[in-house]
């Protein structure tokens, strides 16, 4: 799986879900409504300037406080394509599988705002293509890119298990 697209920087660690899309705007079955208040609180301007395609790029612990799916969903809905982090919270990482929203772990990147980049999900790397510098990244289980492709975990499991939500 490869995504590339133009990167949004924000260099802080311990971004918790509630900056990433704040409660009062996660009572709605309305997933779409997410997109115009997704990370509102850290750049108000977020919404207007990522486009569908565009990378997050983002610090330590990225996703950590409550462990509502909203926070990836949010994230998912303004159509960015894949986040990448220094690190993740545990729950929102995989929260983020659970909805098909795409993430990698990338310690040692140096992208900046503006960049254009190529990640690699499959195999882990990030190119940055404006530097022409690569990174190693987490590299995902094979189950994992395929829960990614299929959109989401209930999807997968519609596909491939024949489970019934």
């Amino acid at each position: 799986m490869k995504y590339i697209g133009n990167a949004h920087v924000y260099e802080i660690d311990h971004i918790d879900t509630d900056r990433i899309i704040p409660g009062k705007y996660t009572k709605t079955l309305d997933y779409s409504s997410f997109a115009e208040h997704v990370l509102e609180d850290l750049d108000p301007g977020f919404s207007k300037k990522a486009k569908n395609g565009d990378i997050l790029v983002v610090g330590e612990n990225f996703g950590c406080g409550s462990s509502r799916e909203q926070a990836p969903l949010a994230i998912k809905s303004k159509g960015i394509s894949i986040i990448i982090a220094r690190s993740f919270a545990r729950i929102f990482f995989r929260n983020s599988v659970n909805v098909g929203m795409p993430v990698i772990e990338v310690p040692n990147h140096k992208i900046e705002k503006g960049d254009s980049v190529e990640v690699n999900l499959s195999q882990g790397t990030v190119l940055n293509l404006t530097t022409k510098e690569e990174y190693q990244g987490t590299v995902m289980p094979d189950i994992m890119i395929r829960i990614f492709e299929e959109g989401g975990l209930d999807d997968y499991l519609k596909k491939y298990k024949s489970y019934q939500l």
